[in-house]
Protein backbone atom coordinates (compact mmCIF):
# COMPACT_ATOMS: atom_id res chain seq x y z
CA UNK A 1 0.00 0.00 0.00
CA UNK A 2 1.51 3.34 -1.07
CA UNK A 3 1.84 6.20 1.48
CA UNK A 4 -1.02 8.31 0.09
CA UNK A 5 -3.49 5.41 0.25
CA UNK A 6 -2.26 4.50 3.76
CA UNK A 7 -2.87 8.10 4.92
CA UNK A 8 -6.36 8.07 3.39
CA UNK A 9 -7.24 4.80 5.15
CA UNK A 10 -5.95 6.16 8.47
CA UNK A 11 -8.05 9.31 8.01
CA UNK A 12 -11.15 7.22 7.33
CA UNK A 13 -10.56 5.24 10.53
CA UNK A 14 -10.18 8.46 12.51
CA UNK A 15 -13.41 9.88 11.07
CA UNK A 16 -15.25 6.61 11.76
CA UNK A 17 -14.00 6.63 15.36
CA UNK A 18 -15.19 10.22 15.82
CA UNK A 19 -18.65 9.36 14.45
CA UNK A 20 -18.76 6.27 16.69
CA UNK A 21 -17.94 8.28 19.80
CA UNK A 22 -20.62 10.85 18.97
CA UNK A 23 -23.29 8.20 18.38
CA UNK A 24 -22.73 5.90 21.35
CA UNK A 25 -24.89 6.34 24.44
CA UNK A 26 -23.09 5.02 27.52
CA UNK A 27 -25.26 3.69 30.33
CA UNK A 28 -25.02 5.13 33.81
CA UNK A 29 -26.42 2.18 35.78
CA UNK A 30 -24.29 1.37 38.84
CA UNK A 31 -24.82 -1.35 41.47
CA UNK A 32 -23.51 -1.43 45.05
CA UNK A 33 -22.40 -3.59 46.76
CA UNK A 34 -21.22 -6.22 44.27
CA UNK A 35 -21.73 -9.15 46.66
CA UNK A 36 -24.09 -9.88 49.58
CA UNK A 37 -23.86 -12.19 52.59
CA UNK A 38 -26.87 -12.92 54.82
CA UNK A 39 -26.19 -14.31 58.28
CA UNK A 40 -28.10 -17.32 59.60
CA UNK A 41 -30.79 -15.23 61.35
CA UNK A 42 -30.82 -12.32 58.91
CA UNK A 43 -34.06 -12.07 56.93
CA UNK A 44 -33.23 -9.33 54.43
CA UNK A 45 -30.46 -7.33 52.84
CA UNK A 46 -30.30 -4.80 50.04
CA UNK A 47 -28.42 -3.43 47.07
CA UNK A 48 -28.50 0.09 45.66
CA UNK A 49 -29.07 0.83 41.99
CA UNK A 50 -27.95 4.28 40.88
CA UNK A 51 -28.41 6.07 37.57
CA UNK A 52 -25.27 8.11 36.98
CA UNK A 53 -26.17 8.84 33.38
CA UNK A 54 -28.22 11.56 31.75
CA UNK A 55 -31.15 9.43 30.56
CA UNK A 56 -33.92 7.56 32.36
CA UNK A 57 -33.13 3.87 32.94
CA UNK A 58 -35.52 0.91 33.21
CA UNK A 59 -34.14 -2.21 34.91
CA UNK A 60 -35.21 -5.70 35.95
CA UNK A 61 -33.84 -7.68 38.90
CA UNK A 62 -34.22 -11.46 39.18
CA UNK A 63 -32.80 -14.05 41.58
CA UNK A 64 -31.51 -17.54 40.82
CA UNK A 65 -30.25 -20.41 42.95
CA UNK A 66 -26.60 -21.09 42.12
CA UNK A 67 -25.02 -24.54 41.96
CA UNK A 68 -21.94 -26.03 40.33
CA UNK A 69 -21.91 -29.41 38.59
CA UNK A 70 -19.70 -30.86 35.88
CA UNK A 71 -17.26 -27.94 36.33
CA UNK A 72 -20.04 -25.54 35.26
CA UNK A 73 -22.16 -22.89 36.98
CA UNK A 74 -25.86 -23.68 36.98
CA UNK A 75 -28.61 -21.11 37.64
CA UNK A 76 -32.25 -21.96 38.34
CA UNK A 77 -35.23 -19.82 39.41
CA UNK A 78 -35.36 -19.51 43.20
CA UNK A 79 -38.22 -19.34 45.70
CA UNK A 80 -35.89 -19.05 48.69
CA UNK A 81 -35.20 -15.37 47.97
CA UNK A 82 -37.53 -12.72 46.53
CA UNK A 83 -36.76 -9.26 45.18
CA UNK A 84 -38.61 -6.03 45.90
CA UNK A 85 -39.12 -4.23 43.60
CA UNK A 86 -38.27 -6.54 40.67
CA UNK A 87 -38.86 -3.79 38.09
CA UNK A 88 -37.83 -0.17 38.43
CA UNK A 89 -37.43 3.13 36.65
CA UNK A 90 -34.58 5.47 37.53
CA UNK A 91 -34.42 9.07 36.41
CA UNK A 92 -31.00 10.67 35.88
CA UNK A 93 -29.25 10.93 39.25
CA UNK A 94 -31.88 8.82 41.05
CA UNK A 95 -31.08 6.01 43.50
CA UNK A 96 -33.22 2.98 44.45
CA UNK A 97 -32.85 0.35 47.18
CA UNK A 98 -33.60 -3.22 46.08
CA UNK A 99 -34.56 -5.50 48.96
CA UNK A 100 -33.41 -9.14 48.96
CA UNK A 101 -35.81 -11.03 51.25
CA UNK A 102 -35.59 -14.57 52.59
CA UNK A 103 -38.78 -16.64 52.55
CA UNK A 104 -37.76 -18.99 55.35
CA UNK A 105 -35.02 -19.94 57.80
CA UNK A 106 -31.83 -21.62 56.68
CA UNK A 107 -31.93 -25.39 56.99
CA UNK A 108 -28.68 -26.25 55.26
CA UNK A 109 -25.46 -27.27 56.98
CA UNK A 110 -23.63 -25.60 54.09
CA UNK A 111 -23.67 -22.09 52.80
CA UNK A 112 -26.37 -21.49 50.16
CA UNK A 113 -25.50 -19.53 47.03
CA UNK A 114 -27.61 -17.36 44.74
CA UNK A 115 -27.12 -14.87 41.93
CA UNK A 116 -28.95 -11.59 41.45
CA UNK A 117 -29.34 -10.78 37.77
CA UNK A 118 -29.63 -7.01 37.27
CA UNK A 119 -30.50 -6.15 33.69
CA UNK A 120 -30.87 -2.72 32.19
CA UNK A 121 -33.72 -2.83 29.68
CA UNK A 122 -33.34 -1.25 26.24
CA UNK A 123 -35.41 1.91 25.69
CA UNK A 124 -38.84 1.43 24.11
CA UNK A 125 -38.05 4.15 21.56
CA UNK A 126 -34.28 4.33 20.98
CA UNK A 127 -32.90 7.56 19.60
CA UNK A 128 -32.14 7.54 15.90
CA UNK A 129 -28.49 7.11 14.88
CA UNK A 130 -27.56 6.20 18.46
CA UNK A 131 -26.08 2.91 19.67
CA UNK A 132 -27.51 2.11 23.10
CA UNK A 133 -25.40 -0.08 25.39
CA UNK A 134 -27.33 -1.80 28.18
CA UNK A 135 -25.59 -3.27 31.22
CA UNK A 136 -25.93 -6.59 33.01
CA UNK A 137 -24.72 -7.33 36.53
CA UNK A 138 -24.55 -10.75 38.20
CA UNK A 139 -24.33 -10.28 41.98
CA UNK A 140 -23.35 -13.24 44.23
CA UNK A 141 -25.54 -13.71 47.32
CA UNK A 142 -24.57 -16.12 50.11
CA UNK A 143 -26.66 -17.34 53.07
CA UNK A 144 -24.59 -18.62 55.98
CA UNK A 145 -25.42 -22.16 57.22
CA UNK A 146 -27.53 -22.76 60.29
CA UNK A 147 -25.76 -23.38 63.60
CA UNK A 148 -22.31 -23.99 62.16
CA UNK A 149 -19.30 -22.10 63.48
CA UNK A 150 -16.76 -23.46 60.97
CA UNK A 151 -17.82 -21.40 57.96
CA UNK A 152 -14.73 -21.73 55.79
CA UNK A 153 -13.58 -23.12 52.47
CA UNK A 154 -11.43 -26.26 52.54
CA UNK A 155 -9.74 -26.59 49.18
CA UNK A 156 -7.91 -29.38 47.43
CA UNK A 157 -5.71 -28.40 44.46
CA UNK A 158 -4.51 -30.53 41.56
CA UNK A 159 -3.43 -30.44 37.90
CA UNK A 160 -5.46 -32.51 35.44
CA UNK A 161 -4.03 -33.32 32.01
CA UNK A 162 -6.56 -33.84 29.22
CA UNK A 163 -5.09 -34.35 25.77
CA UNK A 164 -2.70 -31.49 25.07
CA UNK A 165 -4.14 -29.25 27.79
CA UNK A 166 -3.48 -28.87 31.51
CA UNK A 167 -6.21 -27.75 33.89
CA UNK A 168 -6.22 -26.40 37.42
CA UNK A 169 -8.81 -28.37 39.37
CA UNK A 170 -10.06 -27.11 42.75
CA UNK A 171 -12.42 -29.01 45.08
CA UNK A 172 -14.11 -27.40 48.07
CA UNK A 173 -14.95 -29.70 50.99
CA UNK A 174 -15.73 -26.85 53.38
CA UNK A 175 -18.97 -25.11 54.33
CA UNK A 176 -18.32 -21.78 52.59
CA UNK A 177 -17.40 -20.54 49.12
CA UNK A 178 -13.93 -19.71 47.83
CA UNK A 179 -13.41 -16.70 45.59
CA UNK A 180 -10.27 -17.14 43.46
CA UNK A 181 -8.49 -14.25 41.75
CA UNK A 182 -5.10 -12.88 40.63
CA UNK A 183 -3.74 -16.30 39.66
CA UNK A 184 -0.31 -17.16 38.20
CA UNK A 185 1.24 -20.54 37.41
CA UNK A 186 4.89 -21.06 38.41
CA UNK A 187 6.74 -24.10 37.00
CA UNK A 188 9.52 -26.04 38.70
CA UNK A 189 12.17 -23.79 37.15
CA UNK A 190 10.47 -20.70 38.60
CA UNK A 191 9.06 -19.37 35.33
CA UNK A 192 5.77 -17.59 35.86
CA UNK A 193 2.75 -17.45 33.54
CA UNK A 194 -0.27 -15.37 34.43
CA UNK A 195 -3.64 -17.14 34.39
CA UNK A 196 -5.70 -14.03 35.11
CA UNK A 197 -5.01 -10.67 36.80
CA UNK A 198 -8.60 -10.41 38.02
CA UNK A 199 -11.38 -12.79 39.06
CA UNK A 200 -10.80 -16.43 38.14
CA UNK A 201 -14.07 -17.71 39.61
CA UNK A 202 -15.77 -19.27 42.62
CA UNK A 203 -15.80 -22.77 44.08
CA UNK A 204 -18.99 -23.40 46.06
CA UNK A 205 -19.17 -25.83 49.03
CA UNK A 206 -19.18 -29.45 47.86
CA UNK A 207 -18.27 -28.49 44.28
CA UNK A 208 -15.27 -28.97 42.01
CA UNK A 209 -14.31 -26.43 39.34
CA UNK A 210 -11.70 -26.50 36.61
CA UNK A 211 -9.79 -23.82 34.65
CA UNK A 212 -7.33 -24.24 31.81
CA UNK A 213 -3.68 -23.41 32.55
CA UNK A 214 -1.49 -21.38 30.16
CA UNK A 215 0.86 -24.35 29.63
CA UNK A 216 0.72 -27.59 27.66
CA UNK A 217 0.06 -30.83 29.48
CA UNK A 218 3.64 -31.91 28.73
CA UNK A 219 5.01 -28.78 30.41
CA UNK A 220 3.07 -29.22 33.66
CA UNK A 221 4.65 -31.34 36.34
CA UNK A 222 4.42 -32.11 40.07
CA UNK A 223 6.33 -29.55 42.09
CA UNK A 224 4.90 -26.54 40.26
CA UNK A 225 3.17 -23.78 42.23
CA UNK A 226 0.14 -21.58 42.04
CA UNK A 227 0.22 -18.00 43.29
CA UNK A 228 -3.39 -17.02 43.91
CA UNK A 229 -5.68 -14.87 46.05
CA UNK A 230 -8.35 -16.82 47.96
CA UNK A 231 -11.14 -14.78 49.56
CA UNK A 232 -8.90 -11.74 49.56
CA UNK A 233 -5.84 -13.50 51.00
CA UNK A 234 -2.80 -14.03 48.79
CA UNK A 235 -1.20 -17.48 49.02
CA UNK A 236 1.22 -19.80 47.24
CA UNK A 237 -0.12 -23.32 46.71
CA UNK A 238 1.95 -26.36 45.83
CA UNK A 239 0.49 -28.45 43.01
Amino acid sequence: MNPSVRRAVALLFMLAAAVWEQNVMASGLQVSPVTLTLQDRQNAEGIWLTNQGQNTIHAQVRVFSWNQQGFENQLNPSRTLVISPPMLKLAAGERQLIRVIRMGPSSSTREEAFRLSVNELPPAEPEKNKIQFVLHYSIPVFIQPKGNSDNSAKLQWSIQRIGQDAFLEVSNQGNSHAQLSAASYINRQGRRKEITPGLLGYVLPGATMRWILPVNAADSAPGSKLEITVNGQKKVQQL
